[in-house]
């Protein structure tokens, strides 16, 4: 919030000057159709729980030994999601008590406490449209978008989708599932829901795990969004980070990765980042201002285990997740994008 309010004091500012020096109408009216600024951050693949057949160190292991403390998942980025306006990420699993276990590989259930996870977390909005929405049945989804609804957190899932008004200015969310090619169907049906929204916001599940480039049917859907009215393009499911890509002056992140991660204990790639915009509306249009940066992250602060607590990185680590982001990006679009990393 420090950056948005010291944004808009200068608006202010300009604004006098400009009346006090007696610049042109047009300029000052310039000044003046400023309705306001919206930070958004996203992060990737949230699990608040492990499958049942992890027998060590697993999520609930964690959380028992951190004297069950809710505060203690988000700790290292909190500073970051309280900083902004909204806080995005992809909610991979559910909190209920309910349903049976679906014939899966791997399948997740949090207690619905863990809501307190996100809150504490200052995380104001969740994507449900990946494949562990309804791990535990349908039911479990139900009872998943009752706790979110409940704890004042919004949910995105298909023609779900979820709204803010921040200052004046209207933000609307969409969810899209891709793994089943249904996204692509559901996408003007979803576009429509936000048509009024003055910044429209995409997040789609699809792409092929551990693929460190996103597919032609992943970048098809991403321009396609985009020229549907889309001002950002946020991808998951890789579970790696993919490259980033600017398209007709809108940001295309194709994968952020894993982030709070209960769905491994102890996976092979602990790179993450999160993703933060600033748009400025003016006459309820977002501007072509192009205020955005990329924090690098592990999705551990230890370096020998997966302890579930993201953190932003220094020094070596956080110079090597930057080249990573930046050779990948380099594989889509035009491949000369010059990346702000903050």
């Amino acid at each position: 919030m420090k950056k948005i309010c010291l944004i808009l004091i200068c608006m202010v500012i300009s604004a006098f000057s400009l009346s006090s020096c007696g610049n042109s109408d047009n300029e000052a009216q310039s000044v003046a159709n400023v309705v306001s600024t919206v930070t958004i951050s996203c992060a990737g693949d949230c699990t608040l729980a492990s499958d049942e057949s992890f027998s060590d160190n697993t999520f609930e292991d964690v959380l028992k030994n951190n004297k069950n403390d809710y505060s203690y998942f988000f700790k290292n980025v909190r500073h970051i999601f309280e900083d902004d306006d909204i806080t995005i990420v992809n909610f991979e699993g559910t909190l209920s008590n309910n349903g049976e276990r679906q014939d899966k590989e791997y399948a997740f259930r949090g207690k619905p406490d863990y809501v307190n996870i996100l809150k504490k977390g200052s995380v104001e909005a969740v994507t449900l449209a990946n494949n562990h929405s309804e791990d535990y049945g349908p039911e479990s989804l139900k009872d998943t978008k009752k706790t979110l609804y409940d704890s004042d957190i919004k949910y995105a899932l298909n023609t779900e989708t979820a709204h803010f008004n921040i200052r004046g200015a209207k933000v609307g969310i969409i969810g899209l599932y891709q793994l089943d090619g249904s996204a692509g169907e559901v996408l003007p049906s979803a576009m429509s829901k936000i048509e009024n929204d003055d910044l429209k916001i995409v997040q789609v599940h699809w792409g092929e795990e551990k693929s460190d480039t996103p597919s032609d049917e992943q970048v098809s859907l991403a321009h396609r969004a985009i020229d549907m009215g889309a001002d950002l393009v946020i991808g998951h499911h890789p579970h790696v980070l993919q490259g980033i890509e600017k398209y007709k002056g809108k940001y295309i992140c194709y994968s952020l990765g894993n982030f709070c991660f209960g769905g491994n204990p102890n996976p092979s790639d602990t790179d993450t980042m999160i993703f933060r915009q600033t748009f400025t509306f003016r006459e309820g249009m977002a501007a072509k201002d192009d205020y955005y940066s990329i924090i690098p992250c592990s999705i551990s602060s230890s370096r020998t285990s997966n302890n579930y607590q993201p953190t932003p990185l220094e020094g070596e680590e956080r110079n090597r997740v930057e080249q990573k982001i930046s050779e990948r990006s380099k594989k889509v679009g035009d491949g000369n994008l010059d990346l702000k990393f903050e």
